[in-house]
């Protein structure tokens, strides 16, 4: 598939701004809220998470709708007017 994985510097996260915008708000809204015993309960919640933070949360980089919502738009072919941030 021609994909390679590669390692940025230490210290250079402005390279990898998305990931760590998303860590950032994955220990904000999920990790920071609650308090886990295991690691099965840590599991549970952030595999619980990725999938609100994928389908239901609300995202400003595809004008303020859900990536569910961004599809079915995208699918119906009505994203006129839509705005999207890279």
């Amino acid at each position: 598939m021609g994909i390679e994985h590669e390692r940025i510097s230490f210290k250079t996260s402005n390279k990898n701004a998305h990931i760590e915008a998303f860590h950032s708000t994955l220990e904000e809204e999920c990790l920071s809220r609650n308090e886990f015993q295991t690691y099965a309960e840590v599991y549970q919640a952030v595999t619980e998470y990725i999938g609100f933070y994928n389908e239901i949360r609300i995202h400003s980089g595809i004008n303020y709708l859900s990536p569910r919502e961004f599809h079915r738009a995208y699918n119906q072919n009505s994203m006129n007017g839509l705005v999207i941030k890279a």
